[in-house]
């Protein structure tokens, strides 16, 4: 049975961070954000993959049910029980899907969903701070105010309907991400290790 941890966050929250450095502390546990998660598929070659690289190769946005199905296929072949996946959710459209599709998985168990909370100015000081702290060349394009406040609004509109969600399925767990890395890393591999 894979056991599988959603991890949810502000831009700027950690997050992806947070997960990886879990994963590579514990060799029980293997950690994808659904970007990986989509360039893995490409990369394998398969019919999923060239059907993915069709709509990221136009600029187009890849359909919704192509995510899920990448999402499963990658848990399905990851090479161990313990998958955290980081930026999934986005919205409640991708929550509902994906819900669909997992009832249905025999081996697959949602575990948790665990919401790295920050709050906008943290997430706003540490994305501004990322751009600052960036030697030319290495600054990430979507580091900017306005993009910062794009990405933002993005994450919170559909927000307090997936914690409403997960909530009614007593599957929400909230850090707060707002503490230094140690301490939040220690109580989210702790929470981890405590349901696997």
């Amino acid at each position: 049975m894979k056991k599988l941890f959603l991890i949810i966050g502000a831009p700027g929250s950690g997050k992806t961070t947070d997960a990886s450095i879990i994963a590579e502390k514990n060799e029980n546990i293997v950690h994808y954000s659904t970007g990986d998660m989509l360039r893995e598929e490409v990369a394998s070659g398969s019919n999923l993959g060239k059907e993915i690289e069709s709509y990221i190769s136009k600029g187009a946005l890849v359909p919704l049910e192509i995510i899920v199905n990448t999402i499963v296929s990658a848990i399905n072949h990851a090479p161990v029980e313990n998958i955290l996946i980081d930026g999934y959710p986005r919205s409640t459209e991708q929550m509902t899907a994906f819900d669909e599709i997992i009832s249905k998985e025999e081996h697959i168990e949602l575990v948790s969903v665990i919401e790295v909370r920050v709050s906008e100015e943290v997430a706003k000081e540490r994305i501004l701070g990322r751009a600052a702290d960036a030697s030319p060349g290495e600054a990430r394009s979507d580091d900017s105010i306005e993009v910062f406040f794009d990405r933002m609004k993005i994450y919170t509109e559909p927000l307090a309907e997936i914690q409403d969600f997960y909530t009614k399925k007593e599957l929400l767990k909230v850090i707060d991400g707002a503490r230094n890395l140690e301490e939040v890393v220690a109580e989210m591999e702790h929470f981890i290790k405590s349901k696997i």
